[in-house]
C-alpha cells in the first residue's frame, strides 16, 4: 500500500559571476528520484531572498533575452534606498521579485514530469558567495 512521504536535500552555489543563471534540472530530476517518492510534488526554492527559481527553455538566446528585460525593469544602479542601510544589491533583490521565488513541479512515476522544453534555473543576482536551494519531495511512495 503506498504511504505519504516527504524527502529534502539541499543544493549548495557558489557562482563565479555576481549574475548568473544556472541550470538544474539534472540535479533536481537526482533528488527527486533518491527520494523513492512514485508520485507527488516537488518544491524548489532559494533560501535567499536575491535569488529565484524559474522554469523555462534552456536556449542560449532565450536566457540572454531574460537577463537584458530584467537589466531593463531593475537596472544596477546606485541610487536605490536600499543602498543607504550600506548593502549595495537593491537591484537583486527586485530582479530576484520579478521572477518566481520558488516553484512547485510534479513527480509522476518517480520522476520530475515536466513539457517537452521546460528546464529548471537558479537564478543568482548577488552572487560570489555561499548560497542553498532547498528541494523539497512530497507525495505517495510505493515502499
Amino acid at each position: 500500500m503506498p504511504s505519504m512521504k516527504a524527502h529534502t536535500e539541499y543544493l549548495t552555489f557558489n557562482t563565479r559571476k555576481q549574475y548568473e543563471m544556472v541550470h538544474i534540472t539534472n540535479e533536481v530530476e537526482r533528488i527527486v528520484r533518491n527520494s523513492g517518492i512514485d508520485d507527488g510534488l516537488c518544491f524548489v526554492s532559494p533560501m535567499h531572498i536575491t535569488a529565484a527559481i524559474y522554469v523555462n527553455d534552456n536556449e542560449s538566446g532565450l536566457i540572454e533575452d531574460i537577463s537584458t528585460w530584467l537589466e531593463k525593469l531593475a537596472p544596477a544602479l546606485p541610487g536605490y534606498k536600499h543602498h543607504q542601510t550600506g548593502e549595495d544589491n537593491g537591484d537583486a533583490h527586485l530582479k530576484a521579485l520579478l521572477l518566481h521565488h520558488e516553484s512547485t513541479l510534479p513527480v509522476t512515476r518517480g520522476h520530475l514530469d515536466l513539457g517537452t522544453w521546460q528546464r529548471i534555473f537558479y537564478a543568482e543576482f548577488d552572487g560570489q558567495r555561499k548560497k542553498r536551494v532547498i528541494v523539497k519531495v512530497l507525495g505517495l511512495s510505493k515502499e
